[in-house]
C-alpha cells in the first residue's frame, strides 16, 4: 500500500481509527508510549498495525547530544520495530540527555561541522540497531544561535553522510521563518528532494505574552493557511510524499481530523508520485 496522508493517533480515537478505510491512510505514534513488553497499550498497537501501516516517531534518542543513544532504550525501540515492522521510523534533530540526566524536551543544538559528525555517528548507531534507515526531523526555531552551517546544507549533508532520510515539518519551517526572519520558501527550495521521506503538518499559536512576535509550534489547532500554501508548493516541486497531520493539544473528534487529512490527501492526489 502506498502511503498517502496519515494522522497522529490518540487512544480516544482507537475504534474510529481501526474502522477507517481511506486509501493511503496511516497512523503515527510516539514509540516511547509503547515500550513495555506487554500490557494493553502494546496490544492496542498490535491491533491497529493489523489494519493500517504505522509510523514510529521518536522523541528521546537525543541524537544531537554529546553521548551515544542510551543502549537500553535503543534495545527496547529495536524490539518494537522488529515486532511491528512499521512503514516509517523517525526521530528529531535535537538533544534531551546530558550526563545521565534526561530532560523531557527537544532542545536545540548549534550546527557545526563537529555536531554534524557526531549526529551522523549517532544516526548510524540507531540505523544499525534497527536494521533500516530512519528519517530525521528538523526543529522549530525560537532563538538565533551562532550556527556555522546553513540548516538546509546541514540536513542535506547529514542525509548524504549517514544514509538517513529527511522528515520535513512545514509548520516548523514557517514558525522558524516568522520568528527569525528567514525565507521559508527559499529554505524548502534548498532541501534535497531525493532525501525527503516524509512531511509533517501541524498548527501553531502566538505566544501568550509576545503575541505574533513569537510563534509557537503548539500542535493544538488546525494547520494555518500559509503552511498549506508552503506545503502545496513543496509537493509541486518534490512530488507526493507521506504526509502526517499532527494534533497533540485540544484534540478534536476523529471526523475533524479526517477532514484535515483529506485536504492533505487531495494535494497528494494531484501531484506526481515519487518514491
Amino acid at each position: 500500500m502506498r502511503l498517502g496522508a496519515g494522522l497522529g493517533i490518540k487512544p480516544q480515537h482507537f475504534d474510529d481509527a481501526l474502522a477507517a478505510r481511506e486509501t493511503g491512510l496511516w497512523y503515527e505514534v510516539h514509540p516511547e508510549n509503547y515500550l513495555a513488553a506487554g500490557g494493553p497499550r502494546r496490544a492496542w498497537l498490535r491491533r491497529l498495525r493489523e489494519a493500517h501501516p504505522l509510523s514510529l516517531h521518536g522523541v528521546s534518542l537525543s541524537l544531537a547530544g554529546p553521548d551515544a543513544p542510551d543502549a537500553a532504550h535503543l534495545s527496547q525501540l529495536a524490539a518494537l520495530v522488529f515486532e511491528l515492522a512499521p512503514a516509517l521510523v523517525s526521530e528529531h534533530l535535537a538533544w534531551s540527555r546530558l550526563d545521565g540526566v534526561y530532560l523531557p524536551d527537544l532542545l536545540p543544538a548549534v550546527r557545526t561541522r563537529q555536531l554534524l559528525a557526531s549526529v551522523c555517528a549517532n544516526i548510524g548507531r540507531v540505523q544499525d540497531a534497527l536494521g533500516r534507515a530512519i528519517a530525521i526531523e528538523h526543529p522549530a526555531h525560537y532563538l538565533a544561535l551562532p550556527h556555522e552551517m546553513d540548516e538546509a546544507e546541514f540536513l542535506n549533508e547529514m542525509a548524504r553522510v549517514s544514509g538517513c532520510r529527511l522528515l520535513i515539518d512545514v509548520n516548523n519551517v514557517y514558525v522558524g521563518a516568522r520568528n527569525l526572519g528567514y525565507d521559508a520558501e527559499a529554505w524548502l527550495a534548498a532541501i534535497d528532494a531525493d532525501a525527503v521521506a516524509e512531511i509533517h503538518l501541524a498548527g501553531h499559536s502566538a505566544d501568550p505574552l509576545l503575541g505574533d512576535a513569537l510563534l509557537v509550534d503548539s500542535h493544538d489547532c488546525a494547520v494555518a493557511e500559509p503552511v498549506w500554501a508552503l506545503y502545496r508548493r513543496l509537493i509541486a516541486r518534490i512530488g507526493a510524499r507521506p504526509t502526517l497531520i499532527e494534533r497533540d493539544g485540544k484534540v478534536p473528534g476523529f471526523a475533524e481530523l479526517q477532514a484535515e487529512r483529506a485536504r492533505a490527501q487531495a494535494v497528494l492526489d494531484g501531484a506526481e508520485v515519487c518514491v
